[in-house]
């Protein structure tokens, strides 16, 4: 079973740091999502260790096995690009084989006439023929075998290049927003599909994608990327309800997490007229950031909660209804996602009292840090003064 680890990999391009020492590691058969927004850098590092682009520093380690200086084709690596960069003219079957061609044929034996003579090719072709329909049967793409590339939709397109990235048996995958051409129903399908692939495969796979829904519901570890730094690398559960850095808080979640400029002085926070109590935090003001989920927000058009606001807008979503208040205080917005029952009567311009759950309350410290140790409640004198 394969393993691969990523050690301090680095690039710059015309003095811009594009990779700032990035490590990771994917456990044999693991499904790892890489995410973040446009120029984080993510592809740049999929190309690294694709070895279609060198980094400046670091190793690349396949089952311990430095091979950063190894010819992209000799690394067993497969790759599914945005695009498919499928051969237009060529059908689904042989876009399908050039992988098998380049590994089992000879030069002499890929030519044209020279090569239906050589020795031995007839039977390697038949082998490869016979590679080639069983993948397409087990992707169910065996009917389009004999259509080019301009004659299949985007998503049988899609499935054509992973036939021919899966073909190969490669040690790795890795796949770069393979489903971004695809029409919102069928990347919910395809999510499905790209995932039980991979489970059927084995091998680790690197999975780029701008978009948080992608990479939380295939993946098995989510890394988050910012500004060529790698911020956290964990479980989708924990990147969600336990991020680590303000920057994947903020990134991670729709609609956005709330986050308000606060103060924590002396184990209390406080943003406007609303305060909070810290445990094992340093003594001194220092300025914080107070986070909390829009789910994890109550809203009330009486006094009950512990934060004035005035309803700017309301979103029907359907299931259901995110409401943006500001709060009176500080100016700043709070979002709020609640049933349609519990938005029930609630209008735009109307006062509101906005509460939270303490503890799912986070706290981040001025560098983007989340402060470790820190238990958040409420302050009774508050609530009582407030509420």
């Amino acid at each position: 079973m394969t393993a691969l680890s990523l050690r301090q990999i680095t690039k710059s391009f015309g003095g811009n740091a594009i990779l700032k020492g990035v490590s990771l590691d994917a456990a044999p058969g693991e499904f790892i999502a890489l995410v973040g927004p446009s120029g984080c850098g993510k592809s740049t590092l999929l190309r690294i260790l694709a070895g279609l682009d060198h980094a400046d520093g670091g190793e690349i380690l396949i089952d311990g096995k430095d091979v950063s200086a190894v010819a992209a084709a000799e690394r067993n690596i497969a790759m599914v690009f945005q695009s498919y960069a499928l051969y237009p003219h060529l059908t689904a079957a042989q876009n399908i084989a050039v992988p098998l061609a380049m590994r089992r044929l000879t030069t002499a034996q890929r030519l044209p006439f020279l090569g239906s003579v050589m020795p031995g090719q007839r039977k390697i072709r038949s082998g490869i023929v016979r590679d080639v329909r069983e993948m397409a049967v087990s992707l169910k793409i065996d009917h389009l075998l004999d259509r080019k590339p301009g004659q299949m939709s985007g998503g049988q397109r899609q499935r054509v290049a992973l036939a021919r990235a899966m073909v190969r048996r490669p040690s790795i995958f890795l796949m770069d927003e393979p489903l971004s051409n695809l029409d919102a129903n069928l990347r919910v399908h395809a999510r499905g599909e790209i995932v039980e692939l991979h489970r059927r495969a084995g091998v680790p796979t690197v999975y780029v994608t701008h978009d948080q829904a992608e990479a939380l519901s295939m993946a098995d570890r989510v890394a988050v990327m910012i500004g060529g730094s790698l911020l956290q690398l964990a479980s989708p559960e924990a990147i969600y309800d336990d991020p680590q850095h303000v920057e994947v808080a903020r990134f991670i979640g729709q609609p956005r997490i709330n986050l308000l400029p606060a103060l924590a002085r002396d184990g209390v926070v406080t943003f406007g007229n609303a305060r909070l109590s810290l445990k094992n935090t340093a003594t001194g003001e220092v300025p914080v950031t107070f986070a909390i989920r829009p789910e994890f927000v109550t809203l009330s058009p009486d006094r009950q909660g512990r934060i004035a606001a005035h309803v700017e807008r309301i979103e029907f979503l359907g299931s259901e209804v995110i409401v943006y208040s500001r709060l009176d205080a500080i100016g700043e917005t709070m979002i709020a996602k609640l049933t349609p029952m519990e938005a029930k009567g609630i209008v735009a311009g109307m006062p509101v009292r906005l509460g939270f759950s303490p503890e799912h309350a986070m706290v981040f410290a001025g560098g983007g840090e989340r402060m470790r140790g820190v238990v958040v409640h409420a302050d009774a004198e508050a609530e009582r003064a407030h509420g």
